[in-house]
C-alpha cells in the first residue's frame, strides 16, 4: 500500500477552513483546488448529481465535493486502512450508475492503494484506500456517491473488525417495523453485555455495527449474528423471512447475517446515498430509535456535518474495540 499517511495540513481533525471552501466556490465549472496539502483538478462542478427533495433545487457535484471535504474528519476513521468499493453516478443518481472496485488508471499517484493477495485472474486486484481527506474530495469529483469499505483492515484482511446486523426491509416492511426489529436486537445485545451502535442507512433500513476482537473468523461472526437475528425473528415471525430470493420473502424483511464475509460491504457511516436530496447513512443513539421524527433518510449532505458536530458520533468510540462475542 502506498500513500497511507496523510500529508501535513490534511485537516484531518478540523475539516477545511472557510477560505478553502470559498476557493472551491470560486472555481466556476472547474479548475485546480488546493485542499489538504494536495492540488485537485475538479471538473463539471455545476453538474446536477442529486434531484432536489420536496421541490428543492438539485444538488451538484460541487455540493458533493464540499460535503466530502467537510465530513472527512468523521468519515475517515471508517475508511482508513480498508479497501474501498464505490458506486459512481457520473450522469446523476437518476441515471444508472456503476460499481468501481479497481483503482482507475487516471488516479493521482498519491492515492493509497492495496493489492488483494487472494485475487483470482477475474477478480479486482488493486483497490483504493482512503487514508487522507484529499482522496475523499477526489472521489467526489469522480461522482463516487456511495462509499463501501471492506469490513477488515488490509493488514488483517482475513479477520473481521465488525460483526454486522443488517435489517433489510421488504416491500411490505414499514420503517416502524424496522425500528421494532432494531429495538429487539438491542434487547438481545444488552442481555449478552455486547456493545454496539446503530445507524440509519439513508434508504429504508437500519444497520447495527458490533466491534469484535482480533482473531475471530468471518465464519464465527456470521454464525453468531445468525443466532442473534434468528432469536429476534422468533419474536416477530410475521415481519421476517429467511428466504434468499426477494420474490420468496412475500414482502417481509430479511435479517441478513450473510453480510459477514470479508469482501462483502455495507455503506459507510456518513456516506451519501443515490436518492433525491442526497441522504446520508447516519449513526444514531439508541434512544433515537424512539424519536417520532426519525426517518432512515432524515439527514442529507446539507446538514450531516452540523448534526455530528452537535450530537457526536455514537459509533466512533467502538472503532477498534477488542470485544469478544459471548458463546451461546
Amino acid at each position: 500500500m502506498v500513500g497511507a499517511d496523510a500529508v501535513d495540513g490534511s485537516d484531518d481533525r478540523d475539516g477545511p477552513t472557510d477560505e478553502v471552501l470559498d476557493a472551491l466556490d470560486a472555481l466556476g465549472r472547474g479548475g485546480e483546488w488546493d485542499f489538504a496539502g494536495r492540488t485537485l483538478k475538479l471538473t463539471n462542478l455545476d453538474k446536477a448529481i442529486f434531484p432536489g427533495r420536496d421541490g428543492g433545487p438539485p444538488l451538484t457535484k460541487r455540493d458533493l465535493v464540499r460535503y466530502h471535504a467537510r465530513i472527512a474528519p468523521h468519515l475517515l476513521p471508517y475508511l482508513r486502512g480498508r479497501a474501498l468499493n464505490t458506486n459512481r453516478f457520473p450522469d446523476g443518481v437518476d441515471r444508472a450508475g456503476f460499481w468501481q472496485k479497481a483503482v482507475p488508471g487516471h488516479a493521482p499517484p498519491w492515492v493509497a492503494r492495496w493489492d488483494y493477495p487472494d485475487a483470482r485472474p477475474d477478480d479486482t486486484r488493486t483497490y483504493v484506500v482512503v487514508d487522507e481527506p484529499a482522496t475523499l474530495a477526489w472521489l467526489a469529483n469522480q461522482a463516487a456517491v456511495e462509499l463501501h469499505p471492506w469490513n477488515p483492515l488490509t493488514a488483517t484482511w482475513r479477520e473481521p473488525a465488525w460483526a454486522f446486523i443488517d435489517i433489510d426491509p421488504g416491500t411490505r416492511t414499514s420503517f416502524d417495523d424496522v425500528l421494532v426489529m432494531a429495538r429487539l436486537h438491542k434487547v438481545v445485545l444488552d442481555e449478552l453485555d455486547v456493545r454496539a451502535a446503530a445507524k440509519v442507512t439513508g434508504k429504508r433500513g437500519v444497520q447495527i455495527w458490533i466491534p469484535v476482537a482480533p482473531g475471530l473468523t468471518f465464519e464465527e461472526t456470521r454464525g453468531w449474528v445468525e443466532v442473534v437475528s434468528k432469536a429476534v425473528g422468533k419474536v416477530v415471525p410475521e415481519m421476517v423471512s429467511w428466504a434468499w430470493s426477494t420474490s420468496d420473502r412475500r414482502g417481509r424483511a430479511r435479517l441478513d447475517y450473510t453480510q459477514n464475509v470479508h469482501n462483502k460491504t455495507l455503506v459507510a457511516p456518513f456516506s451519501a446515498r443515490p436518492a433525491p436530496g442526497a441522504p446520508v447513512s447516519m449513526p444514531i443513539r439508541w434512544d433515537e430509535l424512539d424519536d417520532p421524527d426519525l426517518t432512515p433518510d432524515r439527514w442529507t449532505i446539507l446538514d450531516a456535518v452540523e448534526r455530528v458536530a452537535s450530537v457526536g458520533d455514537p459509533l466512533l468510540p467502538l472503532i477498534g474495540l477488542a470485544q469478544d462475542l459471548p458463546r451461546f
